[in-house]
């Protein structure tokens, strides 16, 4: 596969976005099994789906200006 064809195709960016998901999924799943979620755990989880929110708002906007 060409370099023009992964740009073309925007991968390594729809994978990253892959992977964020998955992290966020998995962050949720931890946080929702924790028995007494502590100040601290529920911070963190704030500011991972807080740059799930950040990161999917950008990654909309690149993906629209690619249509022509």
């Amino acid at each position: 596969m060409s370099a023009q064809k992964i740009m073309q195709y925007k991968v390594v960016p729809r994978g990253m976005m892959i992977v964020m998901t998955y992290m966020a999924w998995r962050c949720a799943e931890w946080y929702m099994s924790l028995p007494a979620p502590s100040i601290e755990q529920s911070g963190f989880v704030s500011v991972v789906m807080g740059a799930m929110t950040g990161s999917f708002a950008i990654w909309m906007s690149h993906e629209n200006k690619g249509i022509e």
